[in-house]
């Protein structure tokens, strides 16, 4: 059992805290700048921050022009790149300074990396920018071409060139590479390179100067960079102080991972400033490695990782619980802005419908045979299927929608179903099915029969089979199709019942698409004016209804069967789907990310889309006990249902479990190795 202090440090679950940096600059005084660069790696470490970014030329200041060669400038850098070394030995992070740096009488801007009291490495600047303002040819040279070189600095002989990687020797997946400013702005930014080499977290040093429209092209390039790279990318730009003897200059710093922005400075501060954010370096490993296509971009580049050297360095991680600075959507399927939301329903739901009108024409179908519980899911499958018949042209009477109660159909439920059938226009009919699942369990001897009330597996799944028979048959005798109803989620759980049950079915459009998404696509159809007002009252009914299979009848209390009192909270196990499925993340992890997000109703921010009786809270220990139920299903009991699961359309990225789509796995797997790793390292 992992010891409860560990479980909750960053460091165990691969996090690296990053900062970008704006010091206050001051022109041409590298000993005021130096102050003030130690005073924001003092409030970094402080902070636990591992890794630290400093602007372009922040030591000698970038707006200086020609007073870059002068001597005494020079002299002054290099002292002051001694004073932060011997400084940096009492401070935990890694330190990323920008200094004019001399070599074989020339002068390059370079980024030079500092840590422990040893400088690491210098990089100098590949892309000089010598056009409009910019006049950096006239004092520098270019660090193309330049590897496998040393300098003498501050008193220490550094590796020196364009082909260097940093590499904790001590903290796995802790590799970073440097560029500086216009690199990232050239055709083939040299952080590039450095990712297919094997870098997770790219830094860029700026300068750049502001003009009007620029952040949000820096903010494109960030973002962009690190998605094609697979990588985190930092990035910090001058700020308060610089000389502005013909322009301006915003700090702009972010950090942006897998194209999602974690962290940004305040532009134009007026005071120095740093963002901080936890960079899941673990994960952009995971990433690449279920990519391959970034591995034939390193063997098309002649696998740079043979071209560049890795400096090793002691980071000596602890162990300390410092929290997690980094957004963490408790519901990762549904976005939080309210914008983006309806985009994503608005693509989600026209997908489904899209995919459900091709394989009708496909099949030639005359009917959609579709069951209607009066719960979330079929619901909204009646709702696509509605739009599928305007789309073709076809009458929505082409929908056969029925209601088929059983021995524990609500009243609720079925007053629902009948509501929504007509008020979308489906020609709607009622089986009722007990008397065929009485004969059925009396054939089978089931003491449901003899009027004992045994309310098992069996007794169920007769109810569930024998509504997906008579769907079955009822799509033969009206040349139809049966549509499927059942979501991710429940495929995910294995909470459907195989073969003639409501597993299978001819076309599924809900298999793509997890619960608490439903949830929100029905709020979209209600809000955008997709149907009628009576059809809108009647989603708002159904989405204020317990989830239930109804297939057993109310306790004596009046209770009726929970689903997610027996697979446990869909808000908590679509978490769980979406960080084992999407990146593979060990349960351990998955249990860190989910304390984070939901150990308190009250933190960080909901989406206004929740209403607020449903902002839970779970502790370490629930969220645990749910985890290991996702695991027991998802890995050991339930694969061999979603190998045999019907087709229907890819709505979500990474949320599709079909074997002919995101998810190919064994049938007959254990789950114990993601159990072990879970009772071995959440306490509790």
């Amino acid at each position: 059992m992992a010891e409860e202090g560990a479980f909750f440090s960053i460091h165990r679950h691969g996090f690296v805290r990053v900062a970008v940096c704006a010091p206050r600059a001051l022109t041409a005084d590298p000993a005021g700048n130096v102050a003030e660069t130690l005073a924001l790696a003092r409030q970094g470490h402080v902070e636990a921050c591992d890794l630290m970014l400093f602007p372009e030329l922040g030591i000698s200041s970038y707006a200086e022009d020609d007073l870059h060669l002068q001597d005494a400038i020079l002299e002054r850098v290099e002292a002051g790149l001694a004073e932060i070394a011997e400084a940096s030995a009492k401070l935990k992070p890694v330190l990323i300074v920008g200094a004019p740096v001399r070599r074989n009488g020339r002068l390059y801007n370079c980024a030079v990396a500092i840590a422990k009291g040893r400088i690491l490495g210098v990089v100098p600047k590949s892309f000089l920018p010598n056009y409009r303002e910019y006049y950096e040819k006239r004092w520098f040279a270019s660090g193309v071409g330049l590897t496998g070189l040393e300098v003498e600095i501050a008193g220490q002989t550094a590796p020196f060139g364009v082909d260097l990687l940093f590499e904790a020797s001590d903290y796995r997946d802790f590799i970073f590479h440097l560029e500086i400013c216009e690199d990232f702005w050239a055709a083939t930014p040299p952080s590039t390179q450095g990712a297919l080499a094997g870098a997770l977290i790219l830094c860029n040093l700026s300068a750049s100067n502001i003009v009007v429209g620029k952040a949000d092209e820096r903010a494109m390039l960030c973002a962009s960079q690190s998605v094609r790279c697979q990588a985190a990318y930092l990035y910090a730009a001058a700020g308060p102080g610089e000389s502005t003897t013909d322009v301006a200059w915003d700090g702009q710093g972010s950090v942006h991972e897998l194209g999602l922005l974690l962290a940004e400075t305040e532009r134009f501060p007026a005071k120095p400033q740093i963002a901080v954010a936890d960079v899941d370096v673990e994960r952009l490993r995971l990433e690449r490695l279920r990519t391959p296509t970034f591995n034939d971009a390193a063997a098309a580049s002649g696998h740079p990782e043979t071209r560049f050297r890795r400096v090793r360095f002691a980071h000596e991680p602890h162990m300390a619980d410092v929290g997690l600075i980094r957004p963490i959507d408790r519901f990762p399927f549904v976005p939080n802005d309210a914008a983006r939301l309806d985009q994503d329903c608005y693509e989600a739901f026209n997908i489904q419908v899209q995919g459900l009108v091709r394989r009708l024409q496909s099949t030639k179908s005359e009917t959609i045979v579709i069951g209607v519980s009066g719960g979330l899911d079929s619901t909204h499958a009646l709702l696509v299927a509605a739009k599928a018949c305007d789309a073709l042209g076809k009458p929505r009477s082409a929908i056969l929608a029925f209601t088929l109660p059983g021995f524990a159909t609500s009243d609720k439920t079925k007053a629902n179903a009948w509501a929504l059938m007509r008020a979308v226009g489906a020609t709607a009919e009622e089986i009722d099915i007990r008397p065929a699942a009485e004969q059925l369990l009396k054939d089978m001897g089931h003491p449901f029969s003899a009027g004992k009330p045994v309310y098992d597996v069996t007794f169920e799944n007769v109810q569930a089979g024998l509504r997906t028979d008579y769907l079955f048959r009822l799509a033969n005798q009206r040349k139809g199709i049966v549509l499927g109803t059942g979501d991710l989620s429940e495929l995910a759980l294995g909470w459907c019942t195989y073969g003639v049950g409501d597993q299978m079915s001819h076309y599924n459009v809900n298999g793509s698409v997890a619960k608490t998404s439903i949830q929100h696509l029905i709020r979209w159809v209600a809000a955008s004016g997709q149907f009628d007002a009576a059809a809108n009252e009647t989603l708002l009914s159904v989405l204020d209804t317990e989830i239930s299979p109804e297939l057993v009848p109310a306790d004596a209390t009046g209770a009726i069967q929970s689903t997610q009192a027996i697979v446990g909270p869909y808000e908590l196990q679509d978490f769980n789907l979406f960080y084992i499925t999407r990146y593979g993340l060990r349960p351990s992890k998955v249990a860190f990310l989910a304390w984070h997000a939901w150990r308190d109703a009250k933190a960080g921010e909901w989406p206004p889309h929740f209403p607020e009786d449903a902002r839970n809270a779970y502790d370490l220990a629930t969220i645990k006990k749910w985890l290991r139920v996702f695991l027991v299903r998802f890995f050991e009991l339930s694969q061999f249902k979603r190998s045999a699961m019907p087709n229907g359309p890819k709505v979500i990225s990474g949320g599709n479990l079909s074997p002919r789509g995101d998810w190919r796995a064994p049938s007959d797997s254990t789950a114990r190795t993601w159990v072990e790793e879970l009772e071995a390292n959440v306490p509790g």
